[in-house]
């Protein structure tokens, strides 16, 4: 396991909210890791909470930490940008969070204890959002939520259904994180990038099943 930089005893979990509004007030006053010692903001989500399609990503970066919106930095114009290319907005047909929602020191990655310190908040989020499809962009967000360590090149496109709470009855697909995209540009047959593309268009028709009943 990780070593944490900021060891503390994780408090017991956090009260149930009864709202997306009350779980945000919670997370502001949220200790449960040493990553509140640095935050500037807490970032808890952005787009629609009423979205079938929810993007859970690893942890805000300087420009979400200044802003306190989740993937709003390059890598979240890429996001918008490829679920533009399949027909989503990201405003209005997304629900977009972190699997922690404090910035790590020099945007590293999130260690598993700050990843379980976490947790309970991004449990109550998909309670509460309810989505059918979830998209887990990067290792982080699939060891996050589904308890897997690495292995995103051998698991993104692959649909899992979701089997015990919050996760049951939903669909969940693991892609590359757009920052890997960022440095991995090509988009030629077989790239990441070509690939990501792809996923997301399994994904739109995955939606759009589920649209039509069908």
């Amino acid at each position: 396991m990780d070593a944490d930089p900021h060891p503390r005893q994780i408090d017991l979990f956090p009260a149930v909210a009864s709202s997306l509004e009350q779980l945000s007030e919670g997370c502001r006053g949220c200790r449960r890791c040493g990553l509140a010692d640095g935050r500037l903001q807490v970032v808890v989500s952005r787009g629609n909470p009423a979205a079938r399609l929810m993007v859970i990503g690893e942890g805000p970066g300087a420009q979400e930490d200044a802003s306190g919106l989740p993937f709003v930095g390059r890598a979240g114009q890429l996001l918008d940008q490829m679920l533009a290319s399949v027909a989503i907005d990201s405003n209005s047909e997304a629900y977009i969070c972190n699997v922690v929602k404090c910035r790590p020191p020099g945007n590293r990655k999130p260690t598993a204890l700050e990843i379980a310190a976490c947790r309970p908040w991004l449990e109550q989020q998909i309670r509460l959002v309810n989505p059918a499809v979830i998209l887990l962009a990067g290792a982080s967000a699939m060891e996050g939520v589904l308890g897997i360590k690495g292995g995103i090149t051998r698991l993104r496109g692959q649909w899992r259904p979701g089997e015990q709470e919050p996760l049951a009855g939903r669909w969940l697909m693991p892609i590359f994180h757009p920052s890997y995209l960022l440095r991995n540009p090509s988009r030629e047959q077989g790239s990441p990038k070509w690939l990501t593309w792809h996923d997301l268009q399994d994904v739109r028709r995955r939606l759009n099943q589920l649209e039509s009943g069908s």
